[in-house]
């Protein structure tokens, strides 16, 4: 199990009960060192393991200039620019952002025909570009109805409406960004070359990463469900998208602390993303559920004590206050709630059970 299970064993069990000759339980005086008592609840239980994440946003993204002249503006840092809007100024003239995976490589006019000219026509109807009744573009060539929603967006950015799209006035990215540094040489007034960086940013989609440690790999699916606990300590709901086939082991700076065993990263989705706010690489706490069971009767893991004999078993007080250890067979453990689920012949729900003392 995740995270391992902690077992009680009572060293009082020789000593405060009489077991029969064959190990079997039988019934005896009271624990003479009892810490408290619970009740054996008849509930559903849940299978979960907590590990520590880190919130962020997915991906990351570079990107590359392709006209050569002066920066002129920039976006802020933890900016959000969608499709439509602009990226960076060259020369007092706009980039334009737009959506799609091929990279902008060549002038966009009339006649041209590919997957950038594919995505430019997605991005113009996606855009709203065209009032009901006009022609839109669709697939991969720059008709009359492509120049037509250039120069409907060319007016909304404020350049001059050529109808044609010269490298360098538009960047192609997969989505919207979130800036997160500016390039390495990109200042205000500085120079932008063909092919530099000019800057870097992540989507505006929010995920949480696990490095989780590779032996564990097995506890964990596609499709969990999960609570994630904010560093507010407020949770939210997420599912396991990914879970890694590669493990990998953390450098040792030598701190306190510093582990060399084999992780993987398994991520994991926010049902809302709104409710994990706008922090980036934040701790959080991550409750991973692997398995539930309905009416089933849940105990605390304290109350399991080791048998002489093999296995466990658990004090309980019945009538007239005579205690007995009867035994158990284990069933799922919640490691978030430090509960496990028992069957056993002479266990019931409702039955008062001792926790034992702790060593």
């Amino acid at each position: 199990m995740i995270g391992g299970i902690l077992l009680v064993v009572a060293g009082a069990v020789a000593g405060g009960f009489a077991l029969r000759g064959n190990g079997s339980p039988g019934v005896g005086s009271a624990n003479p060192d009892p810490t408290s008592v619970a009740t054996v609840a008849q509930e559903s239980i849940t299978s979960q393991t907590q590990v520590d994440a880190t919130l962020g946003y997915t991906g990351s993204y570079s990107i590359v200039g392709t006209a050569q002249g002066t920066i002129t503006w920039l976006p802020a840092i933890g900016q959000v620019v969608s499709r439509g809007q602009t990226l960076y100024d060259i020369n007092g003239s706009p980039v334009v952002l737009l959506y799609g995976a091929t990279p902008a490589y060549r002038n966009l006019s009339e006649g041209e025909s590919g997957a950038d000219v594919e995505q430019l026509n997605y991005d113009l109807v996606a855009l709203g570009e065209y009032s009901s009744g006009e022609t839109a573009p669709s697939g991969d060539t720059f008709t009359a109805a492509t120049e037509y929603g250039v120069k409907k967006l060319q007016a909304a950015i404020g350049v001059t409406r050529s109808g044609t799209l010269s490298l360098g006035q538009f960047v192609f990215e997969p989505t919207a960004v979130r800036i997160t540094a500016d390039g390495t040489n990109t200042v205000l007034g500085g120079s932008a070359q063909p092919g530099s960086t000019l800057l870097t940013g992540t989507s505006t989609g929010r995920v949480v990463t696990i490095d989780l440690d590779a032996d564990e790999q097995s506890e964990v699916a596609v499709g969990d469900s999960v609570t994630i606990t904010l560093p507010d300590n407020e949770t939210t709901p997420g599912t396991v998208t990914s879970v890694g086939t590669v493990a990998t082991t953390p450098s040792d700076d030598g701190s306190p602390g510093d582990s060399s065993s084999p992780t993987i990263t398994v991520l994991v989705a926010p049902t809302d993303p709104s409710a994990t706010g706008s922090l980036d690489q934040a701790p959080v706490e991550v409750t991973i559920t692997t398995a539930s069971e309905k009416n089933a009767l849940v105990v605390p893991v304290d109350a399991l004590l080791a048998l002489s004999d093999g296995g466990y078993g658990i004090e309980v007080i019945g009538a007239k206050g005579v205690h007995t250890i009867e035994p158990v067979s284990l069933g799922l453990f919640d490691d978030a709630d430090d509960e496990v689920a028992v069957t056993g012949s002479g266990i019931q729900a409702g039955q008062r059970i001792v926790i034992p003392a702790s060593s």
